[in-house]
């Protein structure tokens, strides 16, 4: 499939409800289509593997068209320097989020980019720092140290922007419902700060606010 094929199959997905829905919750600005996540991801599991196209993708800007990249090119073929350079181009949380999940997390040098996006400014490497530090407090959290992150997050998370404010309330939520012994910390943190409190949720769905999701989710454990 080629790059005009991919981008006339993108575009035939689009509405302005997803135009709306993609600029409320992926920061999508006006080089988009509106297409749903799902017709995405059956468009990636057609084309399946193709470097080339992906990264013929990934440099046109829109935002589909990044996203889609994401789920058809291989992380183990890029360096971590490629790796850094195309963090740097993330436009948007959207793309942020695909970007993180299909790529930094399947790259062999991961650690030493959390390393070093962790004390980063710009904004779409620190989220895949935290994005990293997340996936580490979930997984692998031996050798972090979660009081010292907390720390970081207390002072840091009520100033942070948005998109950056949202994957550390992530961070900041699976500890305390991960470590017993950080919890009560954790929910007092998210009172302090209050971010997301308010944030709209539909029927069945768990708030972010990290003092309901923490109890929510700790609750569902048993």
């Amino acid at each position: 499939m080629t790059h005009d094929e991919v981008m006339a199959r993108l575009e035939s997905f689009g509405s302005e409800k997803g135009r709306a829905t993609n600029a409320r919750y992926g920061g999508a600005g006006e080089n988009q289509f509106g297409a749903k996540m799902g017709d995405i991801r059956a468009l990636a599991k057609e084309i399946k593997s193709d470097q080339a196209l992906g990264l013929e993708l990934w440099t046109n800007g829109n935002y589909e068209a990044m996203i889609l990249a994401c789920y058809i090119m291989s992380a183990k073929k890029f360096s971590a320097d490629e790796i850094d350079r195309m963090q740097r181009m993330v436009p948007s949380k959207g793309v942020s989020d695909a970007f993180n999940t299909n790529i930094v997390k399947a790259h062999p040098e991961k650690e030493s980019l959390r390393v070093k996006w962790m004390a980063d400014d710009n904004l779409m490497a620190a989220r895949g720092g935290w994005s990293l530090t997340t996936e580490r407090v979930l997984k692998s959290p031996d050798g972090l140290d979660l009081p010292a992150l907390m720390d970081r997050i207390e002072k840091e998370m009520g100033a942070a922007p948005e998109p950056l404010q949202w994957i550390m309330n992530y961070c900041l939520a699976s500890i305390g419902i991960e470590f017993p012994q950080y919890r009560e910390r954790a929910i007092a943190i998210g009172e302090k700060i209050g971010a997301f409190k308010d944030y709209p949720v539909s029927k069945g769905c768990v708030s972010p606010f990290a003092p309901i999701w923490i109890t929510e989710m700790v609750s569902r454990k048993g």
